[in-house]
């Protein structure tokens, strides 16, 4: 099982930086329902990389061979979904913005400030669940899981600690918030100026760094 989760920490840490993600649920942190809605934000989040990993794991639950090999879909899927990551790495640095741009956010972070809590749980399973680099890092991780060839009960502990390290982001400003109080509001503006600026910076290096780390792992994979 240590290696299971040696092998989808990467993919963790690389949903976890998720600049948007973390943006709405600063903007949550500064609505009425601060209190409701940050929590149950991080929790939908949560539930989102669950979703995606069942699925995954219930129809792929073994993709090692007899011998502890990946089984050739295993590097099939890995090689997809690296070019996939490359692609998606390529938009993001061609759509960065220059000096002097203002940066765009999705359209329904402006209707936070109304989100009940129903809400703000499916924004934060759909922000998961739907965002193309989560999912893809998400059917990584599961995939990676997988192949370990461990039982199931176990593969379920792997990608719990997959989804938990994933979280960490989206759910440190809520701590900040409950700490620190009237006192995060500050600090937790800077965070969400910063990362709107460098969003499409992040997301273009982490993007090709696992892609092309998993187009290697395939390569590999297809030569044993």
């Amino acid at each position: 099982m240590g290696q299971a989760i040696g092998q989808s920490l990467t993919f963790g840490v690389g949903v976890a930086l998720s600049p948007f993600s973390i943006i709405a649920v600063v903007l949550m942190l500064v609505t009425a329902r601060a209190r409701v809605n940050g929590p149950v934000f991080v929790v939908g989040w949560f539930f989102g990389l669950a979703v995606v990993g069942a699925i995954v794991l219930l129809v792929a639950p073994d993709a090692a061979d007899h011998a502890g090999r990946p089984k050739t879909w295993v590097s099939v899927l890995k090689l997809v979904l690296g070019a996939l990551l490359v692609l998606v790495a390529l938009k993001n640095w061609r759509g960065r913005p220059h000096e002097g741009d203002e940066v765009a956010t999705p359209r329904w972070m402006g209707a936070i400030d109304r989100f009940t809590a129903l809400k703000a749980f499916g924004a934060g399973a759909v922000v998961t669940a739907a965002n193309p680099k989560n999912a893809l890092l998400a059917v990584g991780a599961a995939a990676a899981i997988a192949q370990a060839g461990i039982p199931g009960g176990e593969q379920a502990v792997a990608y719990a600690v997959f989804a938990a390290v994933a979280t960490i982001s989206v759910a440190a400003p809520v701590v900040i918030f409950f700490a620190m109080g009237d006192r995060a509001a500050a600090l937790l503006d800077e965070l969400k100026r910063w990362m709107a600026a460098h969003n499409a910076v992040i997301m273009a290096v982490l993007c090709l760094v696992i892609g092309v780390k998993l187009i290697g792992d395939a390569i590999s994979g297809f030569s044993t």
